[in-house]
Formats: C-alpha cells, sequence, structure tokens
C-alpha cells in the first residue's frame, strides 16, 4: 500500500477555500488507515489559491502533499443516468481511478452512471446521491466513498442513511448529486435507465 497515490477536491472560491475541516479529516484519516501516518497535515498552511474566480483545488499525497492544482472549474450539465452493476471498491480518494473511468465509458448516451453493488445503490462517477421522497432526502447508507459534502449534511440532519435498491426509485421525487465543487445539487430532470 506505500505506492499508493490519493487525492482530495477543495472548491476555493475568490481565494477562500470551503470545508477545510471536513476535508483535512478524510485526509489524514487515509494516510492514517493506508499508510500508517499518525501526525497530520493541515491543508490551511499548505494553499496558495487564486484570489478572484471559482476553483477545483486538487491536493495529491502520499505521506506528505505532493501537488497542489488549482484548476478553473465549470458545472457538468447531467440530465441523465445509466444504472450499472458492479463490486467496485472505492473507499478512499484513489488517484488511480481506472475502474472508475472504466464503469463512466459504459454510460452510453448518459451524462453519467449510477454505480449498484451488492443490489445497492451507492454512487455516481463523481458524486454522492441523495433522493427525495417526499418527506426526506435519503442518501445511500453504504457508499463507494464517503464524500466530505454528504458528511457535512448527514451531521446537520438534512440527508438520512438508507439502503436504497433500483426498485424504491419508483417512489422518488427527485434526485440530488452531492460533492465538494457542487454542494448539494437537484438535478432538475430525473432521466434514469
Amino acid at each position: 500500500m506505500k505506492n499508493i497515490k490519493l487525492f482530495e477536491t477543495i472548491k476555493v472560491l475568490d481565494g477562500v477555500p470551503f470545508y477545510l475541516d471536513f476535508h483535512e479529516k478524510r485526509l489524514n484519516k487515509a494516510r492514517q488507515d493506508l499508510l500508517g501516518f499518525n501526525d497530520s497535515l493541515e491543508l490551511k498552511k499548505k494553499l496558495k489559491p487564486p484570489s478572484k474566480g471559482l476553483y477545483k483545488t486538487r491536493i495529491i499525497y502520499t505521506q506528505g502533499i505532493e501537488k497542489i492544482e488549482y484548476l478553473p472549474y465549470k458545472k457538468r450539465d447531467l440530465k441523465s443516468f445509466k444504472l450499472i452493476k458492479s463490486n467496485i471498491s472505492y473507499s478512499y480518494k484513489f488517484l488511480d481511478r481506472e475502474e472508475l473511468n472504466y464503469l463512466f465509458s459504459l454510460r452510453e448516451e448518459a451524462d453519467d452512471i449510477i454505480i449498484i453493488k451488492n443490489g445497492l445503490i451507492t454512487d455516481t462517477f463523481f458524486a454522492n446521491l441523495a433522493f427525495f421522497d417526499g418527506s426526506d432526502w435519503l442518501t445511500p447508507q453504504i457508499p463507494l466513498l464517503k464524500g466530505t459534502t454528504r458528511e457535512r449534511l448527514l451531521k446537520d440532519k438534512f440527508i438520512i442513511e438508507a439502503n436504497l435498491r433500483v426498485k424504491d426509485l419508483k417512489r422518488i421525487k427527485k434526485i440530488a448529486i452531492m460533492n465538494s465543487m457542487l454542494g448539494f445539487y437537484q438535478v432538475p430532470e430525473m432521466k434514469i435507465w
């Protein structure tokens, strides 16, 4: 496991990084769980983002931070999702996303995929999911990756965990995707096949 590389994605708007505490917690947990490092990296001291504009800040790390990239961000237009079954394991933000990229390549005309693992809905290619059933926003209890926005919204009790199967989509009124760049984004049209 010592040769693995991980990354963290942080939203930066006009020089201000969002929710650094959640990102630091996940980054340091991954370093401890996978690499055996018990010290903590502090991201605030390492970031020097541009002062104007919206950026996707990508931090590549192992023992320490290896690279920080500030990439101008443009939101993807998502209207459709294809259901893809897989036994993929992606519980940490590995830099090697070859298996995820392969699943994404199976989307055909869809804008993104929804990954089904062990009969349960998990995540999209790049985001966690939430489904509104008419009274609550439900998020998969077993996601592929515990995203920082998902963790924050669970802590705030805005979303609740549930085991969701494909058959449950019949009762869903709205769908939302969550990640550090989008926050909580309700998809305007819900086309899933």
